[in-house]
């Protein structure tokens, strides 16, 4: 007779603290290479900039023993490595452009750093279970919406480089766009969980792919005219694709429908064509995408494709290995420490470093989707996806606009990038990520009970209504000739 034999999991929190201490040495020895290049010695401040940024992810890593034992070990370490070397390069920007400390740019952004862990540790303290966040569903749809209309308010709202999508608090500015997209993404994760039934049934069939009922395409055709409207009146290409893009992406993955994947692209081609055709500062993007050497492009005193060209030179003068930290002129690059911090990275790092930071976020990703499919209920399912997807996405946009793959959008770097609010919502991802991955984790057997509510949060996301078990929890029957002991690990 088969014996199951349950196996606890180890929770990691020590590998965690080893990954912890690599990341914060690889960002204290860059700041001392940056120093050594450019003033030949070690920098002043490089103790208290190190400690500092040591204690904020110590005090992150213990309150993980304390409330999530179980979440995945890796992801504050790569979160942090990332932060470490945009410290990092930010302050080499600060020392070419001879900025004081009062000036800094990479004080204000230990400070932003420091406030987005600080965000992390309250998401882990106070949300002990991320089923209750399906309870806000709609509160979080007007949160969202409302985040993204404040910009076009009269007094707060600022335009900056053609673009509102800024609001002004006091001296500083802020993004409200970052946090929209979390409220976002548990709206669609909370709506789409139970309204999947529906929106997985099929009408007709074309070209050998079952498309959508019409009566279904509501939800969709109101996220496209909404990502349109921030795309018009707000000037913001960056946040209109990403805001569509993750509701497509959540929508395959809530119905497992490729037609939905069909439609949402089909979609967003008509949508740019009408973009590029009636609005200039859409077309001012293409023509520098297409066009960046043509000389009328290039000097055009609004929409040119200089930040684009000197980019791709500096890119190219690192070469492989990069001209070494302190040692290259990434300070000649308009924005080089937010919207163009990519290619500072690969004039002084090369392409080698380039590709290194890549793969981190690429990890980053792949432990939120690995999340994503190690979590029990639907709704963790769709809201680990989503956000693991929005930061993809994120990435390969600005990745991709740097290296003249599509057109240049305006969107950051998470993590890396000068620029609070960024910085600050992808802080409070990772500890979304951590809390649904401690769930993940988890031994049955220390699983909390299900918060109350109006929705079955325990449904799986390929389940159908007959209420069948995952793939992940289905534990085969024994075979009563097997006198073997099984040993399975929940």
């Amino acid at each position: 007779m088969a014996v199951v034999t349950p196996i606890t999991p180890r929770t990691g929190r020590n590998v965690e603290a080893v990954l912890l201490a690599v990341a914060v040495g690889l960002a204290m020895g860059a700041w001392a290479l940056v120093g050594l290049a450019v003033d030949g010695k070690l920098p002043a401040g490089m103790l208290g900039y190190g400690g500092g940024f040591g204690l904020l992810v110590l005090c992150l890593h213990l309150v993980l023993r304390w409330r999530a034992p179980y979440a995945d070990p890796t992801l504050l370490p790569m979160a942090t490595a990332i932060n470490g070397i945009g410290l990092v390069v930010i302050h080499r920007l600060d020392l070419a452009e001879g900025r004081s400390f009062s000036e800094s740019l990479a004080s204000r952004q230990i400070i932003w750093t420091a406030l987005g862990i600080a965000a992390a540790i309250l998401v882990v303290v106070l949300l002990r279970d991320h089923r209750v966040l399906s309870r806000y569903t709609y509160v979080a749809m007007v949160a969202g919406l409302t985040l993204l209309l404040l910009p076009l308010f009269p007094i707060i709202g600022k335009n900056i480089n053609g673009a509102r999508i800024w609001i002004g608090l006091g001296p500083l500015s802020f993004q409200p766009g970052e946090i929209a997209k979390i409220a976002l993404a548990i709206f669609f994760a909370g709506y789409l969980v139970t309204a999947r039934d529906s929106l997985s049934l099929v009408g007709r069939k074309f070209l050998f792919i079952q498309f959508p009922r019409g009566r279904d395409l509501g939800p969709i055709l109101v996220a496209w005219a909404a990502s349109l409207g921030v795309l018009v009146f707000e000037r913001d290409l960056g946040t209109s694709l990403l805001f569509f893009g993750l509701f497509v992406a959540l929508l395959y993955v809530a119905t497992e429908r490729t037609s939905w994947v069909v439609v949402g692209v089909a979609l967003f081609i008509g949508g740019a064509f009408t973009a590029w055709t009636l609005f200039g500062h859409v077309q001012a993007r293409v023509d520098a995408w297409l066009h960046p050497l043509d000389p009328d492009v290039y000097n055009r005193a609004f929409g040119s494709s200089q930040q684009l060209v000197q980019g791709l030179f500096g890119m190219a003068s690192g070469g492989l290995l990069g001209t070494g930290l302190g040692e290259g002129r990434p300070d000649i690059v308009p924005y080089a420490e937010s919207d163009f911090i990519v290619a500072s990275i690969g004039e002084e790092l090369g392409l080698t470093g380039l590709f290194a930071l890549l793969i981190l976020y690429g990890l980053i990703v792949e432990r939120g989707m690995r999340t994503a499919i190690g979590v029990r209920d639907g709704f963790g399912k769709l809201l680990a996806g989503g956000l693991s997807f929005s930061m993809a996405l994120q990435c390969f946009v600005v990745a991709g606009g740097v290296t003249r793959v599509i057109p240049l959008t305006g969107l950051t770097m998470p993590f890396l990038a000068y620029g609070g609010s960024s910085l600050l919502s992808n802080w409070m991802i990772i500890g979304l990520l951590l809390r649904i991955s401690d769930s993940a984790r988890r031994p049955p057997a220390e699983q909390p009970p299900a918060p109350p509510s109006s929705d079955d949060l325990t449904t799986s996301m390929p389940a159908a209504a007959d209420d069948e078990p995952e793939l992940d929890d289905a534990v085969p029957a024994p075979d009563p000739s097997d006198d073997e002991t099984v040993v399975v690990q929940p």
